[in-house]
């Protein structure tokens, strides 16, 4: 059957969305409706648009609680979850990040004092975000606090368009959020979607394929954003417990069985390092990962070939 794509420049980001279907008009038109489901979250949850819902929380931090929709509120509590879960690796509140001392560009040629870097993540703290069931509300607790969904909205959006696109009919579809992937049914040939993980020091080059049966995966790397200082790489991942880059690890790849989660899991993992991560992973059903550490040394979760994924070579 015929494949039909469409590209677009969606929450900052490259979506590439494709879909399974014999009918060119019917497919091209739900792909329309998919792009205006990703449209809708960005504006709810953009930090770069003044009227969104996130910039209503920041703009009332240590003021006021704020109402927002049922839906942010649900994604809210879902990465509060996730913070639970990695102690902190994962935290919403990384918006508060004094962006001054990490720019990552080439005028950063050293690396910020423990002190300024510690000062740097003083407003990073997800239990200071309070949630308000009843009222549907949050409340961040302290002044100049300020939440993004950087490390969890494109999944999110991933899934949402999957949601519109199955909804519509189309049991064979693909959504890449620049890296959160969801895939459902089959490919156009009629087999498996794959994902290819890349080599972290040479992105052009595939070091392992799995195949994606109704699942999702999420990458991160240090090769994405990072600067050389005094020879060494410091990627754009920040421990927001010490202020500074991680190091450790180049690449972390998580499968599971939504784009969202995939999504929220990449950093913390990369956080946390490799025995931590593959510990937590390894304790959640339906959740695999691979890990590339500095030495290029290739770490598999226990799980992974129980989580919806084949290895192919």
């Amino acid at each position: 059957m015929p494949l039909f794509k469409r590209t677009d420049l969606l929450m900052g980001n490259r979506f590439d969305l494709a879909l399974v279907g014999s009918h060119d008009d019917e497919a091209m038109a739900a792909l329309e409706k998919a792009v205006h489901e990703i449209q809708r979250i960005e504006q709810l949850l953009s930090t770069y648009r003044p009227d969104s819902q996130t910039n209503r929380i920041n703009e009332q931090a240590g003021i006021s609680p704020v109402v927002v929709d049922q839906e942010v509120f649900d994604l809210i509590q879902r990465a509060q979850r996730i913070s639970d879960l990695s102690q902190g690796a994962f935290d919403l509140t990384y918006g508060s990040l004094d962006k001054s001392l990490w720019n990552f560009d080439q005028e950063m040629t050293s690396l910020p004092s423990p002190d300024k870097a510690k000062k740097s993540v003083q407003l990073i703290d997800y239990q200071l975000i309070e949630l308000d069931s009843n009222q549907r509300s949050v409340f961040l607790k302290k002044k100049g606090m300020r939440i993004g969904f950087g490390g969890i909205g494109k999944g999110y959006a991933a899934d949402c368009a999957k949601t519109v696109l199955q909804g519509l009919g189309f049991q064979h579809g693909l959504v890449n959020a620049s890296g959160d992937l969801c895939a459902w049914g089959k490919n156009e040939n009629g087999k498996s979607w794959s994902i290819g993980i890349v080599h972290p020091d040479n992105p052009d080059r595939i070091i392992a394929d799995f195949a994606l049966n109704n699942s999702a995966v999420a990458t991160s790397g240090n090769y994405e954003k990072f600067v050389m200082i005094q020879g060494l790489k410091y990627s754009h991942t920040i421990d927001p417990h010490t202020g500074y880059p991680i190091q450790g690890i180049k690449s972390v790849t998580v499968f599971a069985p939504f784009a969202e989660l995939a999504d929220a899991l990449t950093t913390p993992l990369a956080v946390m390092g490799v025995s931590v991560g593959l510990d937590l992973i390894n304790q959640i059903p339906g959740l695999g990962c691979v890990i590339i550490d500095d030495n290029n040394q290739i770490f598999y979760s226990d799980n992974i070939q129980h989580a919806s994924i084949g290895l192919l070579h």
